[in-house]
């Protein structure tokens, strides 16, 4: 019973980690992970699965339905079904989306200010309009950057993350 709670927390976490850290790893790997962590695979789904897989086995097994193999099978069955559904979701609410809606590919060839030190090839943070409302995102630069500097948008990897380089005036 313990393992199958312990699966189905873990699966919990890392929900909650997905919407903390919404598009890091694929920031974190320079891009190499560009859209394989898209819909199956994506975190929100991997996350509904393991948590589902766990407490449907614990259910199963709580309950007397199933010895130790058949809950881990019900819990794999409900798990597939969670995931499945959460893939679904997903897609039903990224493709309600206007064509008007500003996008964070917006970004792109903007200016803003670092908020949070930026390091030599490591993650800091910057503040950034879109669509005239403040939007702070993680920044990565070739080069250290000061809190306060001016910095210019040269790319957007993820929705949340940008690649800047400093301004020279």
């Amino acid at each position: 019973m313990a393992w199958f709670l312990g699966l189905g927390i873990t699966g919990v976490v890392l929900l909650a980690l997905s919407l903390i850290f919404d598009g890091l790893l694929e920031g974190a790997f320079d891009g190499a992970l560009d859209g394989v962590l898209e819909g199956w695979l994506s975190l929100p789904v991997v996350a509904g699965f393991t948590a589902m897989t766990g407490f449907g086995g614990a259910i199963a097994l709580g309950t007397g339905l199933a010895g130790p193999a058949g809950a881990a099978g019900i819990g794999a069955v409900t798990g597939v079904g969670a995931g499945w559904l959460t893939y679904r979701f997903s897609r039903a609410l990224m493709r309600d989306q206007p064509a008007d809606t500003p996008s964070t590919d917006d970004l792109l060839g903007t200016s803003g200010r670092v908020v949070t030190a930026i390091p030599a090839d490591g993650f800091g943070e910057v503040m950034l309009r879109l669509a005239g409302q403040p939007l702070k995102c993680s920044a990565r630069s070739a080069e250290p950057v000061a809190r306060g500097a001016e910095v210019w948008v040269e790319a957007v990897p993820t929705g949340t993350s940008v690649v800047v380089r400093p301004v020279d005036r």
